[in-house]
């Protein structure tokens, strides 16, 4: 049986025994000498080694992202059409629209981030789209000042789609067309790659040490930083039935495998500030593959995804075997680095309710781009007709060991007018709700501050009506 299948610049690749914990960076410049695609930070953060991956949704729809290759295992190609830099141009040398306009706009001084940038924006330009400050933010320079690389991506936007990309779809389509979507691939050598979620619960139940890879785009620092084997590894990211997002009678279902760009896509217009907070999760390369159910399942103290929806409501379904579970969200994180997971169970979904916008979000971090939060407060606060508190959800990250509600707060809040005093005294109460340690990021008197500013600055918007921003801290 092979392994894994894709095409590598148009040209169908079968793996039959590869190593899962390969990254595609070092195989593409080791084995088969595509060095056009970089290593700089080797974690996700530099953008030199982006690469433009193509799949088919289950919608039919074709998808064009770019990623990090230093933070993708050789399994997470099954399926999947990846260009290099090296297969931007077509086979006689005709330049894609943004290469062309690289050069003629000298986008490019020692280059050695160039052909990164290059892919990203490839990416981009097939999709249509133009908003070059969230696309190129994943990708760092050190020559230009990034004005000529911006220049370039906006002169080529109306530039025609390269001719020669389009293909890749049908090549795609073809290249599975033999394959069933429910065939798992196992290798006995530590690796598996379920078709459906019932096979994942099978292999989960009796592999409960091993791991679940999402993303990767934490695990591949265990990989490359870390050295250490994460083996047996079972890809989870494949399972096409857990990466769906649907819009039920009163919520919005979501798949434990969906990536944040797609969770964003799902959220934005009803949530903006939702959506505006996942703009800023990690980069463009990053949310194109990290799932919110890796994001969840992590249980970090400071990631983005949890807060907001344990401010929105959310509830998890966990499976085990056959078995299945919910729980509030907030309720699966227990303490530092422990979760309220069984041996052998995994998240399979999540469910966020139907809830009028009065979600905001406040990102508190040193840069706009590409910033771990020092503290991350999320407020649902419902104010009644009468303008009492009617409800109030305040979730945060950054201030505890897991992600966390504001309970005492809360309690201050509900029942009482929505006014300055009620605001000034349920602040005072953040200090029964949170211990906040001091570390690199910020210390926990700065963090106490914050939460406090935080609490008054969704008052003042709410009651003059401001538009809501997410602010980089000053």
């Amino acid at each position: 049986m092979v392994a894994v299948r894709f095409l590598l610049n148009v040209r169908s690749v079968q793996l039959a025994d590869p190593n899962p914990a390969e990254t595609v960076l070092d195989w593409l410049r080791i084995q088969r000498h595509l060095t056009g695609t970089k290593e700089g930070c080797n974690e996700g953060d530099c953008g030199a080694c982006t690469v433009m991956l193509t799949s088919i949704a289950n919608d039919g729809v074709e998808v064009r992202s770019a990623v990090n290759s230093c933070l993708l295992f050789l399994p997470q190609l099954d399926g999947k059409s990846l260009r290099t830099v090296e297969g931007v141009a077509d086979e006689s040398g005709t330049l894609h629209p943004v290469q062309r306009r690289m050069v003629e706009y000298h986008g490019s001084q020692c280059g050695f981030c160039t052909p990164g940038f290059v892919m990203s924006m490839v990416a981009a330009h097939g999709s249509g789209r133009r908003d070059h400050d969230d696309i190129l933010a994943g990708n760092l320079c050190r020559c230009t000042g990034y004005a000529p690389i911006v220049r370039a991506a906006r002169a080529a936007e109306d530039d025609a789609v390269a001719p020669w990309l389009e293909c890749d779809a049908d090549r795609l389509r073809r290249l599975v067309s033999g394959s069933k979507p429910t065939d798992p691939v196992y290798r006995p050598d530590g690796y598996f790659m379920p078709g459906s979620a019932d096979d994942l619960a099978d292999w989960s139940l009796a592999n409960p040490d091993g791991t679940l890879v999402g993303g990767a785009t934490d695990l591949g620092l265990v990989v490359n930083k870390d050295m250490k084997s994460i083996l047996p590894m079972c890809f989870v990211s494949q399972v096409r039935d857990l990466g769906d997002i649907s819009p039920t009678d009163g919520g919005l279902a979501v798949g434990a495998t969906a990536s944040i760009s797609r969770l964003r896509d799902s959220v934005k217009t009803r949530y903006p500030d939702f959506g505006e907070l996942l703009r800023r999760f990690g980069s463009e390369q990053v949310r194109n593959v990290a799932t919110i159910g890796g994001n969840i399942a992590n249980g970090s103290p400071i990631g983005d995804g949890a807060p907001p929806l344990i401010a929105l409501g959310a509830t998890l379904t966990l499976r085990r075997g056959n078995d299945r579970r919910t729980l509030d969200i907030e309720d699966f994180f227990v303490a530092y680095g422990h979760q309220d997971l069984q041996p052998g169970e995994f998240i399979e979904s999540l469910y966020i309710p139907d809830a009028p916008d009065r979600l905001r979000c406040y990102k508190l971090s040193k840069r706009f781009d590409q910033d771990i939060s020092a503290v991350l407060g999320c407020f649902n606060i419902v104010i009644g007709e009468n303008g009492t508190v009617e409800s109030a959800r305040i979730a945060f990250g950054g201030m505890a060991g897991i992600p966390k509600r504001a309970h005492a707060v809360e309690s201050r809040l509900i029942g009482r007018r929505w006014n300055e005093k009620t605001v000034s005294s349920a602040a005072l109460d953040f200090e029964s709700d949170f211990v906040p340690i001091s570390d690199l990021r910020a210390s926990a008197g700065y963090r106490m501050t914050a939460a406090r500013h935080m609490l008054r600055r969704c008052f003042l918007e709410d009651s003059s009506g401001e538009s809501r921003v997410l602010d980089v801290a000053p």
